[in-house]
């Protein structure tokens, strides 16, 4: 076996095309039933508050202080980029929310071996289908879609152990020097940065398997 270990989060576009990205470079790879994929929290803006009446483009104009066109812009070549891995984004009506949440659901699911059905259905939920991912009943339905009990949902999104574990997987991140995500970890030596594209995913993907396979 070889592990892939990913840190991202939720409210970052290029986790999610990273993530599609790295599954279609996992389709092509021969050994690819030999490689266990492990996710990690990481929250690119702890503090933020979850507003749904403010609007993801104000904000974003607010906290990186760009005007308005060239942050529609942006967005604009963020959602073609997507579009381009057969990722449909919307950054413009996505609800402006906090992540911590939707990670201690990453946590449950992970323990369940259900993190990659949850994360997939974190991101079609913020990016694609506008819903607030730091809402309660709609963190749940989520959950349960993604093949988690509702009890066990409902009991993660104030569950200390769980908010333990994203710190856990936060500290790591930051003892190996983690600035910004998508970050993909192949065999505890390769990393990969950002959402690059499949044949570079493939690339890793290869030379990562050869060294510890040599024969």
């Amino acid at each position: 076996m070889m592990t892939v270990d990913i840190w991202s989060d939720i409210r970052c576009p290029f986790c999610y095309i990273g993530k599609r990205n790295f599954e279609t470079a996992l389709e092509k790879f021969p050994e690819k039933e030999k490689i266990e994929v492990n996710w990690h929290s990481f929250q690119l803006d702890p503090n933020l508050e979850t507003r749904p009446d403010l609007s993801t483009l104000d904000y974003f104009v607010q906290v990186k202080n760009v005007t308005k066109e060239q942050a529609q812009e942006m967005f604009s070549n963020v959602k073609q980029m997507a579009a381009d891995t057969g990722v449909q984004i919307d950054p413009n009506s996505s609800v402006l929310a906090n992540s911590y949440r939707a990670h201690l659901l990453l946590q449950l699911a992970i323990q369940k071996g259900k993190a990659n059905q949850l994360k997939e259905k974190l991101f079609q939920a913020h990016f694609s289908e506008a819903k607030n991912i730091d809402d309660e009943q709609t963190l749940v339905d989520i959950a349960v879609a993604a093949g988690l009990d509702q009890q066990e949902a409902e009991n993660a999104l104030t569950s200390e152990e769980l908010g333990y574990a994203v710190k856990q997987d936060e500290m790591q991140a930051q003892q190996i020097g983690v600035r910004g995500v998508p970050l993909f970890v192949f065999n505890d030596k390769y990393a990969v940065s950002g959402a690059q594209p499949a044949e570079t995913f493939l690339e890793v993907l290869q030379k990562a398997w050869q060294e510890k396979n040599p024969e």
